[in-house]
Parts: C-alpha cells; structure tokens; sequence
C-alpha cells in the first residue's frame, strides 16, 4: 500500500513537471519587428487576442512539395494584457511596430492560440 502511494505521488509530480515545462516555462524572449497587419478577439469558449505582423524580406520555401513559393514572412502572436491588446487593435495597425515577446513550448487555450505571447510595445513608427 506505502508503495502504490509513493508510486502515484512520483507519478503526478513528474507530470506536474512536464506540464509545467511544456505549457509554463519561458523558452525564450525576443523582439520582433514589422508592420502591424491584424488583432482580433476571438474564440469559441476562450475569448484571446491574436495578431500578427508582416515582417520585412522574404521566405523562400524549395521543394517538389511547395513548388518553389516566394512568401512574406509572417509572426503569429497571442496577447494576453488587454491594455496591450487595444493599443494595438486600435492605435497601431498599419505601422511598423517592434513587439517583445515570450515563447513557450505550448499554447494553451485561455492564454492565446499561438505559443508566442506579446507582452510589450517597444516602440511604434508610421510605416515607410
């Protein structure tokens, strides 16, 4: 019985662990720059901001499966401040924007669609 106990206990921690490494630990932060194509609200049950931006250059894809496409290079984020969420809803589309960012390994629902969450504006220009 003190076995099949101490069995659950290190079987719920060690998924505690992977949980929270997964879906809770910052993978890395960053700034990413570019001009400010969409924000919306949306969702089923979880209502999040998603966005993202259209950074400058081009990403070329080589392939027989991709048939060699030129494509713009796009950064999805979520926003999970709605202070944050409205300046850029409503103060910043179509200008180039630098957003700081955090990464994690997974996106869970009531935080955002995207494993990239902003959580600041670093600076806003008109776009050129």
């Amino acid at each position: 019985m003190l076995f099949a106990i101490i069995l659950f206990a290190a079987i719920l921690i060690a998924a505690a662990g992977l949980f929270y490494f997964r879906y809770g630990f910052v993978f890395g932060e960053g700034v990413k720059a570019g001009v400010l194509n969409r924000v919306v609200y949306k969702g089923y049950v979880f209502k999040t901001y998603e966005g993202y931006i259209i950074q400058e250059g081009f990403n070329s894809t080589t392939g027989k499966a991709s048939g060699n496409v030129i494509q713009s290079n796009e950064f999805y984020f979520s926003v999970t401040d709605k202070a944050i969420a409205d300046s850029l809803m409503y103060h910043c589309g179509g200008k180039h924007v630098q957003l700081h960012y955090k990464e994690y390994r997974g996106a869970l629902p009531w935080r955002g669609q995207e494993r990239f969450i902003v959580d600041g504006i670093v600076s806003v220009s008109d776009y050129q």
